[in-house]
């Protein structure tokens, strides 16, 4: 039902927490998503620092899944949800300079207007040998296909990243932004076009995840339950022969290597 002229127009950042709160309710009813999640939380939880070296945040928690795996973890977001423990803003956090071991970004980066400037305030807060963990959207063939033509997210692939915001930029002014491919460029295909002096870039994992695929995420039908299941698995195996062309996801380990 379209809104009527009179109603109250959304501010465009409260997209991402409407997203959120329509993402609960398909979770609750998605147990096949909720296994492929913690799988990813576990490759997560993998390549952060031992909990001995200091606390791990994650930022942009949605949901707030990550406990599931990492129950010490710090979960926060822009939004002030119950689930969460703090509300922050990635592009200004609270915490005292390197006072952190672990920085969480699932499904975060692509959201970064100026993903330099985030970069620059993660190396702010990290330990030195601190890292950044991301699980991001990938560009192979099967990203191309599943997120490209099924999400409502641009790739983005051709769009100009911008990448250190203007200096009148207020980050309590953030506003919604989308580009699924901004991983897949940085990180990967366009590498050496981006500046990251004080990161040393540990590693990338190129993941198919078609059983990831096939649940149909938070909003679409669910194509990995009963006989399907172990049949997506076979795929999946076949397709990590060659990971990063049939890429839809890929985890990203940032170090932080100098001041």
């Amino acid at each position: 039902m379209p809104l009527d002229s009179d109603s109250p127009a959304i501010p465009a950042i409260d997209q991402h927490n409407a997203e959120i709160h329509e993402n609960l309710q398909h979770w609750k009813r998605k147990p096949e998503l909720q296994a492929e999640y913690a799988g990813f939380y576990r490759l997560i939880a993998a390549e952060l620092p031992p909990p001995e070296h200091g606390p791990v945040l994650e930022c942009g928690s949605g949901i707030g899944n990550l406990k599931s795996v990492l129950p010490a973890a710090v979960t926060s977001d822009l939004f002030p949800n119950p689930w969460l423990d703090r509300q922050e803003n990635v592009y200004a956090l609270s915490y005292a300079d390197r006072s952190l071991a672990g920085i969480v970004l699932f499904d975060v980066f692509h959201h970064l207007r100026y993903p330099g400037t985030v970069l620059s305030e993660l190396h702010r807060v990290l330990q030195p040998g601190g890292r950044v963990v991301m699980m991001e959207p990938s560009a192979g063939l099967l990203g191309r296909i599943a997120l490209g033509l099924f999400h409502h997210e641009p790739l983005a692939l051709r769009d100009a990243i911008t990448w250190s915001a203007p200096a009148d930029f207020a980050p309590d002014a953030i506003d919604y932004y989308a580009a699924q491919g901004n991983a897949w460029r940085v990180f990967g295909a366009q590498r050496d076009q981006f500046p990251l002096a004080g990161w040393e870039l540990v590693k990338v994992i190129y993941l198919p995840a078609f059983p990831w695929i096939m649940t149909g995420g938070f909003r679409g039908p669910n194509l990995n339950r009963g006989w399907l299941r172990p049949l997506n698995r076979a795929v999946d195996r076949v397709l990590r022969l060659a990971p990063r062309c049939f890429a839809s996801r890929m985890v990203v380990v940032l170090e932080k290597s100098s001041e």
